[in-house]
């Protein structure tokens, strides 16, 4: 299946452990809920009860998926959620968290990213006679923990154990009968925070799932870290810390919320960072300028603020579009374009436009803008992407089109891409401002999609 016009990343995730007793599943809930901008296929809760395990999953958003009925049946003071971003529909066995049962006793999972070497692990499983349900990575993880535990004195060196034998851009969350496991790949491309509740210890994907429940920021998940929390309290094991950083820079550019602060880094005020610098990198005579909601509002204020160029809202957005009611061909993403976004024809009439968005990918969403723009009577318009020209597709986990359907592919010039897009001119941030973004200096980052070069390669 065709990626469509944006990058995606897999999932977001969630967990929970209250040590004073209490039921988790309506602030999993909650956390999920604000995590959906990270997975709009299937979602899913699993909670333990002393001992007993109640699941409740399904493809949908989570506010279908759930309801007060659904949480009141998932009882426990223990759980951990998910959200899951892909196209279509998820099979049953695929959604997450997925639980597993072994020697000695449940353990329940649920992961953002992608395991690199997951099929030859997978192989080697299978043929040690390994039986799989899924065709997710993360039931490779669980095989290789229910092995390990069967020498392994915990649930934590297990895990531990795992680490050591996986490679890849990772965040999970697992849940013993006992034990709440949080744990990040030791080079940090997926973002993990932690929080805290009352007596409750809470791990999420974003700062912004601790906000919607009322939870305290603690601190960010460190990469390679692993963390065990239970009735004694938390812990923490540092075997896989101190490698070279590589944090995935486009969770900053797209991925994250724009409320959210991870590893020190201030969403929003990166991005309208960035379109301040871009705006000193591009300058250009306009009217107004336009970002195409909600990715390149923030870039379009901080483009605005360094131009003087007013910011109109001259692209309104459906908030309940959705591309997955249509195909992936190419009179589905017209259709689901055109009920996606609508122009608004007396600000734009007659004007100069700077139309600002947060990166370009296939440049079909663009293209279908620009043509609207033109036919609603723009005069001139003027694409600045507030990210660099991406030339790659993701290597660690990132859904997006493969290298030849990406737009910036092959080195095409300024002129070729206007060209094609129907703009008068069109500017990119270079990939040596992203640090001036006010990226926290104290982390490497992976420009892989921008560069075709990842930190970690000659590392790995």
């Amino acid at each position: 299946m065709e990626i469509p016009d944006n990058m995606r990343d897999e999932c977001g995730v969630i967990g929970i452990f209250d040590r004073a007793g209490g039921d988790v599943a309506k602030n999993i809930c909650y956390g999920l809920f604000s995590l959906q901008h990270r997975g709009h296929i299937s979602c899913g809760i699993i909670t333990n009860d002393k001992y007993k395990l109640s699941s409740h999953k399904d493809n949908g958003l989570v506010n279908d998926v759930f309801d007060a009925d659904v949480l009141g049946t998932l009882k426990g003071n223990i759980g951990v959620g998910h959200v899951r971003y892909n196209f279509g529909i998820d099979l049953r066995e695929n959604i997450q968290p997925i639980t597993t049962r072994y020697s000695k006793g449940t353990v329940s999972l649920a992961k953002n990213g992608k395991i690199m070497n997951a099929d030859a692990l997978r192989s080697a499983l299978e043929d040690d006679g390994a039986i799989f349900q899924s065709t997710r990575d993360t039931e490779v993880i669980l095989h290789l923990l229910a092995r390990a535990r069967t020498h392994c004195p915990s649930a934590e060196t297990s895990m531990l154990e795992v680490m050591s034998k996986i490679d890849g851009a990772y965040s999970m969350v697992l849940m013993s009968p006992k034990k709440l496991i949080a744990c990040r790949d030791p080079h940090g491309f997926r973002p993990l925070v932690m929080g805290k509740l009352g007596d409750s210890v809470i791990f999420a994907s974003e700062t912004c799932a601790l906000d919607a429940i009322g939870a305290a920021y603690v601190r960010d998940v460190r990469p390679g870290e692993l963390i065990r929390v239970d009735a004694t309290g938390v812990r923490s094991y540092d075997t896989f810390t101190g490698k070279e950083t590589s944090l995935c820079v486009y969770e900053y550019i797209f991925f994250a919320r724009p409320d959210s602060v991870l590893d020190g880094n201030e969403v929003y005020t990166i991005r309208e960072k960035a379109g301040e610098l871009l705006a000193k990198e591009a300058p250009v005579e306009a009217d107004v300028v336009f970002g195409i909601p909600d990715g390149g509002t923030s870039f379009a204020q901080g483009y605005s603020r360094a131009s003087g160029i007013p910011l109109r809202a001259g692209i309104i957005k459906n908030k309940f579009s959705s591309r997955n009611l249509f195909s992936l061909e190419e009179d589905g993403r017209d259709i689901a374009i055109n009920l996606k976004y609508n122009i608004l024809k007396p600000i734009v009439w007659g004007k100069r436009v700077v139309l600002v968005d947060d990166s370009l990918v296939r440049g079909k969403t663009a293209g279908k803008l620009i043509r609207q723009l033109r036919e609603a009577g723009a005069s001139e318009i003027h694409v600045r992407i507030a990210s660099p020209r991406i030339v790659c597709s993701c290597p660690f986990g990132v859904q997006m089109p493969k290298d030849k359907n990406l737009f910036a592919y092959g080195g095409k010039t300024d002129a070729e891409m206007c060209a094609r897009l129907g703009c008068d001119s069109i500017a990119f941030l270079p990939v040596e401002k992203l640090p001036a973004t006010g990226l926290n200096k104290n982390f490497g980052y992976c420009y892989n999609c921008f560069t075709g070069v990842s930190p970690i390669c000659k590392e790995d």
